[in-house]
């Protein structure tokens, strides 16, 4: 089974979560993502089964290896196209908003061609 966009975003919140605090609980990510608890734990038994989550006894979440690099790979797409498009002048708010749907649709080729781009011209 494939990841959808929402699967994608559980991971990178589990990975946001991490990075910010040290750990991930699934109220955190419930508050993070702005849906209800009981979607987190639909979505984190999914991604546990799919072997991209685990929940720990003490009720933190952790990321596999495989859950990793897939978080990474959305947090890296998030960050460049919310800085992209606020340089173009587009207000915070609406740049990072943008961007999570942006994250998903984009391949990885064309993704890594216009960083390449990008980067070429400043």
């Amino acid at each position: 089974m494939a990841l959808t966009s929402s699967m994608e975003d559980y991971l990178e919140a589990v990975f946001m979560l991490q990075k910010r605090n040290g750990y991930a609980r699934c109220t955190d990510v419930a508050e993070h993502l702005g849906v209800k608890k009981p979607s987190v734990s639909r979505a984190v038994k999914e991604l546990s089964k799919m072997g991209y989550l685990l929940k720990e006894a003490d009720g933190t979440l952790s990321l596999t290896e495989q859950g990793r690099r897939i978080a990474e790979r959305v947090y890296e797409r998030h960050q460049f196209f919310t800085q992209q498009l606020i340089e173009a002048s587009v207000p915070p708010n609406i740049a990072a908003r943008d961007a999570c749907k942006l994250e998903h649709v984009i391949s990885e080729a064309s993704f890594k061609k216009l960083k390449e781009a990008i980067s070429d011209n400043k």
